[in-house]
């Protein structure tokens, strides 16, 4: 075996969250076995609109060493506890998908089944009154818990969340290139990525090569040809405008996304300003008009022109071909109405950094690398086609197209078996564990016909008590929480700004 290792020469393509993302992880848990290079042009903008994020990144962000009250102070970021879907079901109704777990499992079945039978006994309590961070969201509260007992996410800032990790990266030996590519070179041999050439006449060399450069995929699909798998025909909208609005209110610790004909819109609630956005199907509403709505609905003056957005919901074929990984837009779209979007940026990068080559690339890491995202993508994807497609909305063409399309056989298959029983199997580390499918599935009208028959063993004085217990603990616990506003000025050190 040989030991020798030169330091490899890893080369990010874009900056932008993703980048960033990338190059703090690689600059912080790889130290000096390799030689990190970032290039981007300050002439180039980003996307910039994911600012609603998923537990996961907690966790992350501690792995990668960063301080999380630095973190939420430098990206005036909120606590998100879920988000709310109002016009999914029905016009006029609502329902929530919160972080964490609802009531108390059993380990043969999960809290739905014990509250399902409950109904059977004339218990009326509604499911939301199980889940802590649910109850906590919709009275405006938040704080820490001991052992981790409230599951939570950020609502941020993704250009100063890009500017933080960038600052992070660059004091862990990270070097920046500033300027355009203007073209990528292969190698005459092996088609392996030799270079990149900027607009300047700088060439930049390196062993593997980190495609962040958004929806152009540069060097993934631009150099290497991949291809792309269009989910379109499931995932129908493809368009998206996002513009900034003032605060008028205290921020909320959730996320809104609101339903409307042809699509829908979202609002995030930073500590210094609010994100708007609607997402919608070009095939029944125009980009004037869906700016107009967006326009007319947002609260508080705009702080940011409207950015429009064009995508298609989709795959690259292979996210690692030859020596190049494409992380971000490039490696795919997944549109942001369960805000998966830095998530699948993470998963990526710990990804890389797990599969590091030591010597020459082996063909059997491409290939699991590949084999995982695209999982990862296709979890995600079904999960998203649920909210389309488990809807009693037929007031728009827009709604019956999604009420009438086809779905993959593996969202079909959950689908079925929530129905018929009530049960729900997560599959290779699968992002959304038991609780979110069930609350949105429940929330979109999907009742479960049955449930496990464990859920009997207690007697109905049981039961009573197990279910009060439960209630009981989740209303004590709330009542106790400060205000999520007021926590978030305490604990990142805002309030102490303001002073100053």
């Amino acid at each position: 075996m040989n030991t020798d290792y030169t330091p490899r020469r890893v080369v990010i393509a874009g900056g932008g969250t993703a980048g960033w993302m990338a190059a703090c992880a690689l600059a912080r848990t790889m130290g000096k076995t390799i030689e990190l290079t970032l290039v981007e042009s300050d002439a180039i903008g980003t996307v910039g609109v994911g600012e609603s994020t998923i537990p996961p990144l907690v966790k992350y962000n501690q792995l990668i060493g960063i301080d999380e009250n630095t973190f939420m102070r430098e990206t005036q970021a909120t606590f998100k506890l879920g988000i709310e879907f109002e016009n999914w079901k029905v016009d006029g109704e609502k329902y929530f998908h919160s972080f964490g777990a609802t009531g108390r499992d059993h380990w043969s079945a999960g809290f739905q089944h014990f509250w399902l039978h409950g109904l059977t006994k004339g218990h009326t309590e509604s499911f939301d009154d199980y889940c802590l961070e649910l109850k906590a969201a919709y009275a405006g509260k938040f704080a820490h818990l001991p052992e981790n007992r409230i599951n939570y996410a950020y609502q941020l800032d993704a250009t100063r969340y890009a500017a933080y990790l960038r600052r992070e990266a660059e004091a862990h030996g990270a070097m920046r290139k500033e300027g355009k590519i203007a073209r990528v070179e292969l190698d005459g041999e092996n088609g392996n990525i030799a270079a990149l050439h900027l607009e300047d006449g700088s060439r930049i060399e390196g062993d593997l090569f980190v495609d962040c450069t958004g929806f152009r995929a540069l060097l993934i699909e631009g150099a290497l040809h991949v291809g792309y798998d269009d989910w379109s025909h499931q995932l129908p909208c493809d368009r998206a405008i996002a513009v900034q609005t003032e605060s008028v209110r205290p921020p909320i610790p959730y996320t809104r996304a609101i339903a409307h004909d042809s699509g829908w819109q979202w609002r995030i609630p930073l500590q210094h300003r609010q994100g708007n956005g609607i997402v919608y199907c070009s095939r029944y509403l125009s980009d004037d008009e869906a700016e107009a709505r967006l326009l007319s609905s947002v609260e508080g003056e705009t702080c940011s022109k409207p950015n429009r957005i064009r995508f298609v919901t989709g795959a690259r074929r292979k996210q690692w071909h030859h020596n190049c990984v494409a992380v971000g837009l490039s490696s795919g779209f997944m549109e942001p109405l369960e805000s998966t979007s830095i998530h699948l940026i993470q998963r990526a990068v710990l990804r890389i950094i797990r599969m590091m080559p030591f010597g020459e690339i082996a063909q059997a890491d491409i290939d699991e690398f590949n084999d995982q995202q695209l999982t990862d993508m296709e979890q995600i994807r079904d999960f998203l086609i649920l909210h389309y497609k488990a809807t009693e909305r037929r007031d728009s063409p827009f709604w019956r197209q999604c009420a009438d399309m086809e779905i993959p056989e593996s969202l079909a298959h959950k689908i079925e078996l929530f129905r018929e029983t009530g049960r729900v199997f997560r599959r290779d580390e699968e992002l959304f564990a038991e609780n979110s499918w069930v609350q949105v599935m429940m929330g979109q009208g999907i009742m479960p016909k049955t449930y496990h028959p464990v859920a009997t063993k207690m007697s109905e004085e049981e039961l009573t008590r197990f279910l009060a217990m439960i209630r009981e603990n989740v209303a004590r616990t709330v009542a106790g929480l400060p205000e999520h506003h007021a926590y978030v000025a305490r604990y990142c050190g805002a309030d102490q700004a303001e002073a100053a």
